[in-house]
């Protein structure tokens, strides 16, 4: 049975470093802004004053929660007092209140649907087991966010299953994650309750042409991981032995061994490595979802250590590209 890795006290030091000059670095930035009028013409940090760096909106928002993980698991971490202080300087009151009123905007009720909503809804669940003062700076936006779900989440007919940003199992499951932590039983009832209409009834999932060439999710994997979440351990066995089949049998080969990226600082090719680290944490939690004696455990387990070992020696600090995201990914992946 492989040994997974855990996160160690000097990798989290290092990834706080990394996130802390993330957070407060405002350019280069990629914008998606919808200009109402020649007001809305303003710099990132005028835009989102506690989200401007980092890239982008929601590289940032996962910047943060990064930061406050990382001092949940370890309380001693160095790196703490500075975290603080940067908590204070982006997540007041004041700053949440115009992060609120952009998304208020006409025009703007979309805005970073539904992976930077699914990103922020963590957030908010991780600050409240860390400092109640900032959770509730961030109540109002996450209310807007959580209403903006409920309306998504009904109207969407089909789900979107490639996967970039818009993956729907994945964002319904940081929903349903966040429900469950504020026990909010409409939200939980319809992620429940959609997420079984869309993928319920999927059998002989086509597994195999993964993964796509700028993939940072799988497909197959996020939807098996939020069906787990939402059926009882015989039901989701059940369903994954129609969903991918020939598993077992190390079928299709492709979805248990790491994707190649051929040039890690190309900001599409090197989503590759995100989707690696995606991989390694749901087969890591698939491996619980089983029965112990079920030949499926220890193939998830050597499935997830392959993805490790391929995803973690890829982040590099000083390679923006990568340094600007994948940390987070990889805190999430070593912690969830």
């Amino acid at each position: 049975m492989p040994i997974l890795p855990t996160l160690q006290p000097a990798q989290a030091s290092a990834f706080a470093r990394l996130a802390l000059g993330n957070i407060r670095r405002e350019y280069p930035r990629a914008e998606i802004h919808l200009l109402n009028d020649a007001s809305d013409v303003r710099s990132p940090r005028e835009l989102h004053p506690a989200f401007y760096g980092s890239y982008d909106w929601h590289s940032c928002v996962h910047q943060f929660w990064m930061l406050v993980r990382l001092v949940r698991v370890f309380p001693h971490l160095p790196e703490r007092p500075e975290i603080d202080a940067a908590l204070r300087e982006h997540l007041s009151a004041d700053h949440l209140a115009r992060e609120a009123a952009y998304f208020s905007a006409p025009g703007r009720s979309t805005f970073q649907r539904p992976y930077g909503w699914a990103w922020f809804l963590k957030l908010e669940q991780e600050l409240r087991g860390y400092d109640a003062e900032f959770a509730r700076n961030l109540r109002p936006l996450a209310g807007i966010i959580r209403e903006g779900f409920m309306h998504y989440l009904r109207t969407l007919s089909y789900p979107v299953r490639h996967g970039v940003h818009g993956n729907t199992a994945f964002a319904t499951g940081f929903a349903l994650n966040w429900a469950r932590s504020v026990d909010d039983q409409p939200l939980k009832l319809l992620c429940t309750s959609r997420a079984a209409a869309w993928f319920g009834r999927d059998r002989d999932y086509p597994a195999h042409l993964e993964p796509n060439g700028e993939d940072f999710f799988s497909p197959a994997l996020v939807e098996a991981g939020l069906m787990g979440r939402i059926l009882p351990q015989l039901a989701f066995t059940e369903w994954f032995g129609k969903f991918l089949p020939q598993l077992a049998e190390g079928r299709p080969a492709s979805l248990l061994q790491p994707a190649v990226v051929s040039d890690p600082s190309d900001p599409k090719i090197g989503h590759l490595i995100g989707l690696n680290l995606n991989r390694a944490w749901v087969w890591r939690r698939l491996a619980g979802r089983f029965p112990e004696n079920d030949p499926l455990v220890p193939l998830c387990e050597a499935a997830a250590a392959r993805h490790y070992e391929a995803a973690l020696p890829q982040i590099d600090a000083q390679d923006f590209v990568r340094a600007h995201w994948l940390a987070s990914f990889a805190v999430y992946a070593l912690t969830e």
